[in-house]
This record gives C-alpha cells, structure tokens and sequence, in this order.
C-alpha cells in the first residue's frame, strides 16, 4: 500500500526508516570513541618510549617498536576517517530522507544508495582496524 508523499502518514513512514539508520550513526560514535582511546594508549606508549634515555642499555632498545607504533597511529587515524565518513553519510541519509519528506519526493532508491555507502565506509573502518590489530601485538608490548 502506498502512501501520498507530503501525508502524515508519509512523515511516520519515514521516522520508522530512519531508525535502522539511526541505530548505525549511534554505534559508528561509540565505535569512534573506542578508536581514539586505541589512539590515545599507542601515543602514550611512543611518548613513554621516546622520553627513554639513549644512554639506557637496558631499555634503550624498545625504542627499535616506534616505527611500528607509528604505523599503528596511522591506521588507527584511516580507521578513525572512515567511521566519522560513515557518521556523516548516514547523518546526510536521515536529513535526505526528512527533506525529501518534506518536498513530498519519494526517497526510496536514495536512502538506500546513501545507506550502502555509509555501511561501506564502516566497513572500511573495520578492514583497517583489522590491519592495526594485526600488528599491535609484539615482544615490545610485554615490557
């Protein structure tokens, strides 16, 4: 059953499909949130590791692990671009879809391209994380 562009019923129509949507922009901000504090740990542990002495013969050598941690603080920020792309083309698709609303436009096909998009950009964010994780266990992290 179709319902007239512009109608209240149009309007409730489009408030129930904007909540999937809604949900995913909720979880791409907590999922950001968990990235930064990932950032957060890796660049204390630079900072701990530069701070430490040349002269130290005993720690001197985990200072060899910042190329690492600095790849690492490179995918965490392409992971933290992709979530906050995600955010933005899912906030777009639920203001597309009231102001399509609101011009009385059916939005069917273009929520459902802007809602691929924003699940290919978390799932972007994903793969990198991935990658990062990958590499952010070593020998170094255990001393």
């Amino acid at each position: 059953m179709s319902v007239e562009p512009g109608s209240i019923e149009h309007l409730t129509q489009i408030i129930s499909q904007v909540v999937g949507p809604s949900f995913l922009l909720g979880a791409v901000a907590s999922f950001i949130s968990m990235l930064f504090g990932r950032m957060g740990g890796v660049l204390d542990r630079i900072r701990t590791l530069n701070a430490i002495p040349e002269d130290d013969p005993y720690r001197s050598v985990l200072k060899a692990d910042v190329p690492r941690l600095q790849r690492r603080m490179t995918l965490l920020h392409l992971s933290i671009q992709l979530a906050i792309g995600a955010g933005v083309v899912t906030t777009l698709l639920i203001i597309v879809a009231f102001a399509l609303a609101i011009m009385r436009v059916q939005h069917v096909m273009g929520s459902a391209l802007l809602f691929i998009v924003a699940l290919l950009f978390f799932f972007a964010s994903l793969v990198v994380l991935a990658r990062e994780l990958s590499i952010s266990i070593s020998e170094y992290d255990h001393y």
